[in-house]
């Protein structure tokens, strides 16, 4: 992206953002394809870990922190992320460089979601810079410390209209000694969430759920210590033994690819993601049609369908939140990147930002308040 602003530090950011006579445009490494209107500010200038104490399972890095930096000090101390930050990038063909700002303010997730929680959870306190040119410090840094939480999720998930994230404190786990995957053949949709259902809602800790529809493969996640993930993989096995003989694969397997739906990546069409009900998932799905990848641990369903293909038109009686990740330009500027919002939400948008940015100087139109 040409014309990028790159802050070197907070207070060249503040100021910035104080001076400000029009719209910004907030991104890390600008790999999520969106570009809100405004001349484009980067912080990948406030980059480098501040803090990682492995005992108290604590990180603390600033927003253009590289994740694969993040990621590698971790594994060195034999932890991680453990929320699964996603690398959409080979499926919207996108360059730059994910940074851990940008995958809080986009709370990024994965499939470990089911069992670690989102980004937004995990973050114990963060800072930023308001629309005022104001620096906010909210939260801690210990996992003892929740004082102001709430604005930190508040933050997160925010794409950067509220403000820019300069700084974020962490909470991170041990990475597990073994993991496997349980993969059942020849599901369909239905018959998949509810095999997905029955794993989640087991004892067994199932750390990712997935379901490829096209292959008719249902995955399940297991983690821990070595000994105690064979046991519990053979008990859910047998508990599942309905949907079929379980396949059991060691190591890694396919969950990166299942994380940043890396099957859609070069295929012609629009890519959305949705988020429907339990009880209404295999019905929405029938409807929607197309190529589908059901995330169930990251509690939503991955849809390519021929471009513009309006599939908010096609699942409104089901109540299902459909996000448009891929498309054609045109096709986003005549449905919009998110779903519209109920009058109620609308309003409490509006209203913080009004408080945190009364200029309204951040990523304008991109989560814009719109009445249903």
């Amino acid at each position: 992206m040409n014309g990028v602003l790159t802050p070197r530090d907070e207070g060249e950011l503040a100021a910035l953002v104080r001076e400000a006579r029009g719209p910004l445009a907030l991104g890390g490494g600008f790999t999520r394809g969106l570009t809100p209107e405004g001349t484009p500010v980067s912080t990948a200038g406030l980059s480098g870990i501040v803090l990682h104490e492995p005992g108290a399972l604590t990180l603390v890095a600033r927003a253009g922190t590289p994740v694969a930096e993040v990621e590698r000090v971790l594994a060195g101390a034999g932890q991680r992320l453990a929320f699964e930050p996603m690398d959409l990038r080979p499926l919207l063909g996108t360059e730059g460089e994910p940074t851990l700002g940008g995958v809080i303010a986009t709370n990024g997730s994965g499939p470990r979601r089911v069992q670690a929680g989102a980004a937004r959870d995990v973050v114990l306190g963060l800072r930023f810079v308001d629309g005022t040119g104001t620096v906010v410090s909210n939260g801690g840094r210990v996992m003892k410390n929740v004082t102001g939480l709430d604005l930190a999720r508040l933050l997160a998930g925010s794409h950067g209209t509220l403000g820019v994230i300069t700084e974020v404190a962490l909470k991170v786990l041990p990475a597990p000694e073994a993991t496997l995957t349980l993969a059942f053949g020849g599901h369909d949709p239905a018959k998949a969430v509810a095999c997905l259902s029955a794993a989640l809602g087991s004892p067994f800790e199932v750390a990712g759920a997935a379901h490829d529809a096209e292959a008719g493969v249902t995955r399940l996640r297991l983690e821990g210590f070595a000994q105690a993930v064979a046991v519990r993989a053979e008990r859910l096995a047998k508990l599942l033994k309905a949907w079929g003989a379980a396949e059991v694969l060691e190591g890694p397997g396919p969950w990166a690819a299942i994380r940043d739906v890396t099957d859609f990546a070069g295929r012609a069409g629009d890519v959305w993601r949705l988020s429907v009900r339990p009880s209404a998932m295999g019905q929405a799905l029938a409807l929607a049609g197309g190529a589908q990848r059901i995330d169930w641990g990251g509690g939503r369903a991955w849809v390519l369908v021929p471009e513009g293909t309006d599939l908010r038109g096609r699942l409104g009686a089901f109540g299902a939140r459909a996000v448009l990740v891929r498309a054609a330009p045109e096709t986003r500027a005549a449905l919009g990147t998110f779903p519209p919002e109920t009058p109620a939400v609308a309003m409490l948008s509006h209203r913080l930002r009004q408080r945190f940015d009364p200029r309204g100087l951040f990523n304008p139109g991109l989560m814009e308040a719109r009445a249903a």
